[in-house]
């Protein structure tokens, strides 16, 4: 069987599953079903996912198996994220300096703050 590709190879545009068949029984569905992310991306971006999952999401191992170096494996990443919809490095909290950290937590301990004043602070929310 072939895969199912989820760009138009005319238009590029987003292809859309309106059947759906099961060769066991012969039941068949219509409708409007969606394909998923992974369909939006590429064949080459597909192999890398799927390489980047067979190495358990190690950048080292990556940059092994498919011989480039770590920004070019970083960059690929990059366009896997972009590709499936989601903003790079979005999640990524700020980071509270060691000094900072230490200090909201003598605060903590001497009764000045909160224990949830203390997390919104380490999270970098307050």
């Amino acid at each position: 069987m072939n895969p199912v590709i989820g760009q138009c190879p005319i238009c590029q545009g987003t292809l859309h599953v309106s059947r759906l068949n099961c060769r066991s029984c012969d039941t068949t569905l219509e409708g409007h079903f969606t394909l998923g992310r992974l369909y939006q991306l590429s064949p080459a971006q597909l192999e890398f996912v799927e390489t980047f999952v067979r190495c358990e999401g190690k950048i080292n191992r990556v940059e092994q198996e498919i011989g480039l170096s770590y920004p070019a494996v970083r960059a690929r990443l990059t366009d896997v994220i972009e590709a499936m919809g989601y903003e790079v490095g979005a999640s990524e909290p700020e980071t509270v300096s060691e000094e900072a950290r230490r200090e909201i937590l003598a605060e903590l301990s001497s009764g000045k703050i909160s224990a949830e004043k203390a997390l919104q602070v380490l999270r970098g929310e307050g």
